[in-house]
């Protein structure tokens, strides 16, 4: 695998959260296919992807949240081809048109429980026919676009599967030796991208600072961790709010780019590591959030910007301070020992929250492992290594908590009927 390849398909900038603007992408999708004034809208979503948009702010909308928002306002997006960055045309006719089809009731939204990946189907029924997009698997693969029942275009069912989750899958199965290898040996247009990233990333985390009250802040001026976690809290915040920042999106999720580059280039600068050995720290962090993403899942019950990022912050951390792989495996098992049953239930503000938990449970983790210490593999669910500890992490997430989902939607569709 060339280092390079995977940044193309992992590393990616997105507008607000990536499961409404994928919504919002299937919809400008359908609509696309010029049927005329829209008159209804039918959606069609897996479980995870319904629970993502359900409180989820969306940029430029004057901070209207939720998944009927983000169809509504897909529908009259006129460039589909800017994926995961369609927001970014939205303005005030966008919205008014947008609010009629809200308020009138004209967007009828249903889950199907059988869908285990991110699974999207967007009709648009408009006064001149019907067109129809559907995208699964992962954000941005349009697997089939229809109009009046006619199919304008769809993939083959290796195309389906999508790139991602096989890229993910071949990180997986690497050693930790090896992603350590790969990091090391990355080409100087990766450490450009990687770095493009941090930039947009520590952009939406000072900016973020400003949306919280002062005594919330004060901490981090003392204390190097609580500034690091403050500022991935800050950035995270300020996406799940809806402001207008774009962020470098990793394995799916802006928030997990947020965990992963944020404290690694401040640590970084703070502690004078060369910025070689910091783009290094970065791309393995990658790769390794990667590969755990591969276990929980694109969409997860867990909640991924802690564990997945999290995990893959404290491996980079390893990294920068000069430890070896099997450091790395004893801080995924201390990860893996602590954060596992962090619940997903939705993207939402709440979430910088979680990941200021995290921040600070990696930094803990490493300063454990760069000593000799892991949690034992006696100890839960923690295996012999590292990654036989993710493997075990991923079982829970897939199968153990399979209830625990569906007892969160309950939850969120009662609230939604109150």
């Amino acid at each position: 695998m060339i280092f390079s390849d995977y940044l193309m398909e992992e590393w990616l900038p997105a507008l607000g959260c990536t499961e409404p603007a994928a919504i919002a992408l299937a919809a400008s999708e359908a609509a696309a296919q010029s049927v005329g004034n829209i008159k209804s809208i039918d959606l069609v979503v897996d479980t995870r992807m319904y629970k993502n948009c359900y409180a989820v702010g969306i940029p430029h909308s004057g901070h209207m949240s939720g998944i009927k928002w983000a169809v509504a306002i897909g529908a009259y997006l006129p460039e589909p081809a800017l994926g995961l960055e369609c927001f970014r045309f939205v303005n005030q006719d966008v919205l008014n048109q947008a609010k009629l089809l809200v308020l009138e009731n004209q967007i009828r939204v249903e889950v199907d429980p059988s869908k285990n990946d991110i699974f999207i189907d967007c009709r648009i029924h408009g006064s001149e026919g019907e067109a129809r997009a559907v995208i699964a698997n992962d954000h941005t693969n349009v697997i089939l676009v229809e109009k009046n029942g006619n199919v304008v275009r769809q993939k083959t069912e290796a195309e389906k599967s999508g790139v991602k989750q096989q890229l993910r899958k071949e990180i997986a199965l690497i050693t930790l030796g090896k992603l350590m290898e790969m990091a090391r040996s990355i080409r100087p247009k990766d450490r450009t991208r990687l770095m493009e990233g941090v930039v947009l990333n520590r952009k939406i985390a000072d900016h973020g600072l400003s949306l919280f009250p002062s005594g919330f802040v004060v901490q981090m001026i003392v204390d190097p961790l609580s500034m690091m976690s403050t500022l991935v809290c800050a950035g995270v915040y300020a996406r799940m709010w809806g402001e207008d920042f774009p962020v470098m999106a990793l394995a799916g999720s802006g928030n997990k780019g947020i965990v992963v580059s944020v404290p690694l280039s401040i640590h970084g600068d703070k502690l004078g590591y060369p910025k070689e050995s910091v783009q290094e720290a970065l791309a393995l962090a990658c790769l390794v959030t990667s590969a755990t993403t591969y276990h929980l899942g694109t969409l997860s019950a867990v909640c991924g910007c802690s564990n997945s990022a999290g995990i893959g912050l404290a491996a980079g951390l390893v990294y920068l301070e000069g430890g070896n792989a099997r450091e790395i495996s004893l801080a995924i098992n201390n990860m893996v020992g602590n954060v596992t049953g962090m619940i997903c239930d939705g993207a939402k503000i709440g979430c910088g929250l979680k990941t200021m938990t995290a921040v600070d449970a990696a930094f803990r983790a490493v300063s454990l492992a760069r000593n000799g210490i892991g949690i034992p593999v006696s100890d839960g669910i923690v295996g012999a290594s590292g990654q036989v500890s993710l493997e075990n992490l991923g079982r829970i997430s897939t199968r153990g908590m399979e209830s625990t989902d569906k007892e969160i939607l309950a939850i969120m569709q009662e609230k939604l009927r109150a």
